[in-house]
């Protein structure tokens, strides 16, 4: 088993590089945000954890990130580690901007990432001013992700651990944000951090990730519509690209741009939803070779620093969180809307995801796919 100085060294050096701050750790009972407050507690600042209790319905069962045993497992590491240790209630803040926004999104007929609004409103909206209000100077969590400065300026960088990057959800934070922002963990891979975790006895070190939707409670997202809005579950024809009606779907809220199970329609080749008609509500289906676009409409684009141009030769774009990025040029239409050409390999795009840009290793920002 590592040394307990092994351990200070390997995982936080830079921090006696720096005065000593009052940092605020964002937990969730699970092992990244356990070792974040683990390797900051070794730091010389004032360390104290914060938990946010957000919204769950009662029909699905608990919020995935606040359960009553998360609570349990979060207040033990900070008992472990020996920092205070918090519980904010986000209830209404988090129904209000990630849930509503999520169900509006299916309404229109497109499929959001609520994760963006989460980051961007609550934990560096919510929880930040928190933080602050009780004395802190920075934020930590345990997302894989790394910061840094140039020319007085802060980027947001991939972590080291490709497999588990997650500066794609981080996009939407601004240089008001990372000045605040500490990534402990970005330096890591993710076996690195299940083995500090071990070394130091954490609980949550055999803990698996969460894969699904937080407030969703491990249902599935087609039952929380249709209970939160059961106007959207509304039958309607299916068509082929010809416009040749193949059968009925089951409401628009049931599926997805690029989805290719669940559609029921018998055919000689694999069927692909291709476009959703929220005004006729049709449902369009065909090959998966009609997914692929060579440009794309983006809105509501926001930068982590300054925009790219569209002279940028080394910009790239990545349209999923999981995707692979591909060669981009972007054409400005106005503050907010551009224009994405993919002139090398077209990309499967969803209206709703985001389009996050990237030069290098650096997240540039991004913003929603329109069209």
């Amino acid at each position: 088993m590592p040394s307990r100085m092994w351990f200070r060294h390997f995982a936080w050096q830079e921090l006696s590089e720096s005065m000593a701050r009052v940092i605020a750790v964002a937990m969730s009972g699970g092992v990244d945000s356990s070792v974040a407050a683990a390797l900051l507690s070794d730091s010389e600042d004032t360390v104290f954890g914060l938990m946010l209790r957000l919204w769950s319905d009662p029909e699905h069962g608990p919020n995935r990130c606040c359960s009553p045993d998360d609570v349990t497992r979060a207040r033990g590491a900070a008992a472990q580690l020996g920092i205070p240790f918090y519980v904010l209630d986000a209830q209404e803040a988090f129904l209000r901007s990630v849930v509503e926004p999520f169900l509006d999104g299916y309404a229109q007929g497109i499929t959001p990432n609520p994760c963006l609004n989460c980051n961007r409103i609550i934990r560096w909206g919510f929880l930040l001013r928190h933080a602050q209000a009780l004395g802190a100077t920075h934020l930590a969590t345990g997302h894989y992700a790394r910061t840094d400065q140039q020319s007085g300026h802060w980027r947001l960088l991939r972590a080291r651990d490709a497999m588990k990057d997650q500066s794609y959800v981080l996009s939407v934070l601004g240089q008001e944000h990372l000045a605040h922002a500490l990534f402990p963990i970005g330096d890591l891979h993710k076996a690195h951090v299940r083995q500090l975790a071990r070394a130091r006895g954490l609980a949550a070190v055999d803990r698996n990730d969460s894969q699904d939707l937080c407030f969703l409670g491990g249902g599935d997202y087609r039952d929380f519509i249709s209970a939160r809005r059961p106007g959207l579950r509304s039958p309607g024809p299916v068509l082929d690209l010809h416009g040749v009606s193949l059968g009925q779907h089951t409401g628009l809220s049931d599926y997805t741009v690029g989805q290719r199970k669940g559609i029921r329609i018998a055919a000689t080749a694999p069927l692909y939803v291709v476009e959703k008609h929220t005004d006729s509500n049709t449902l369009v289906v065909g090959p998966r070779s009609a997914l692929a676009r060579s440009a794309f409409t983006v809105g509501d684009l926001r930068w982590v620093g300054d925009p790219p141009s569209s002279s940028d030769l080394g910009l790239k774009v990545q349209v999923r969180y999981r995707s692979r990025e591909v060669p981009a040029r972007i054409e400005w239409l106005d503050s907010t809307r551009a224009r994405v050409d993919l002139p090398e390999d077209p990309a499967e795009t969803t209206p709703g995801q985001a389009a996050v840009f990237y030069r290098g290793e650096e997240c540039l920002g991004g913003g929603i796919i329109l069209a």
